[in-house]
């Protein structure tokens, strides 16, 4: 056969492929309609950013926490550098113990320093807390230290399933909550004092902050940004990001 008849021959299969493969598209059923998320309401948007505000004038700290064995990548690195970008507080990486802290699924990265190091250069704690997901959800040394960062009055902000970890550190007792979905049921199986709020990308209970999924990192950094610096300082963050809003609005109906 020629190689001119070959490709001919080839694009014929080509084509009849295509022709099927799109019949079997049409034959599909309609998508089920994605429910709306219901809206928030202006004065629980101003509570919201009034929780996250911060007494004083000072330049707060944020401390990132992340556990050594294995630390989600985009909750560990997205949040520390939308706030660096922002330039409004100290953001530190910190790590349970010394070493590199390995992210999964892949990469590993060095911290600025250990909790332990934090502790001592700065004895009265951070302002707030950034708790990623982790590897494991107990481990001794991060949920002694969740537990006094919290008692010396820093925010707690856990995205992601991070709220597991906070969970597991008692700070999630008898307070509205959310989680990734896919951890949601194991959460509160294994927290049934956690009363979970539905509809919402963001939960703000008293000084202690959860999110959704992986995505609501953006939109929960900017929130916290706007409460520390600002509506046009978190509006020129989140247009460098190409973001255009970041309100708390879920519909989570979509992934019961």
């Amino acid at each position: 056969m020629s190689i001119s008849g070959a490709i001919r021959g080839g694009l014929a299969l080509a084509l009849l492929g295509l022709a099927g493969f799109s019949g079997w598209i049409f034959s599909l059923p309609a998508a089920t309609p994605t429910a709306e998320a219901p809206a928030v309401p202006p004065e629980e948007a101003a509570a919201m950013l009034a929780v996250l505000r911060q007494e004083g004038d000072d330049r707060p700290v944020i401390a990132v926490v992340g556990l050594n064995d294995a630390t989600e990548t985009n909750d560990y690195i997205a949040t520390t550098g939308i706030l660096r970008r922002a330039d409004i507080a100290d953001v530190v990486m910190l790590a349970a113990g010394p070493g590199a802290v390995r992210l999964y699924p892949a990469l590993r990265v060095q911290p600025d320093a250990t909790i332990a190091a934090f502790d001592a250069g700065r004895p009265q704690g951070a302002d707030y807390v950034i708790v990623p997901a982790m590897s494991r959800d107990d481990d001794p040394v991060v949920m002694a230290w969740l537990q006094d960062q919290f008692r010396k009055g820093a925010r707690i902000i856990a995205v992601c399933a991070g709220a597991k970890v906070v969970a597991a550190a008692g700070l999630l007792d008898g307070r509205r909550a959310t989680t990734h979905w896919y951890y949601r049921a194991e959460m509160l199986e294994r927290n049934p004092g956690i009363d979970y709020a539905a509809n919402r990308r963001m939960v703000f209970d008293g000084k202690v902050v959860t999110t959704t999924g992986i995505t609501a990192v953006m939109p929960m950094m900017l929130t916290l940004i706007e409460a520390i610096g600002g509506r046009s300082k978190a509006e020129a963050v989140a247009r460098d990001l190409g973001v255009d809003g970041w309100d708390a609005r879920h519909a989570s109906a979509a992934f019961a």
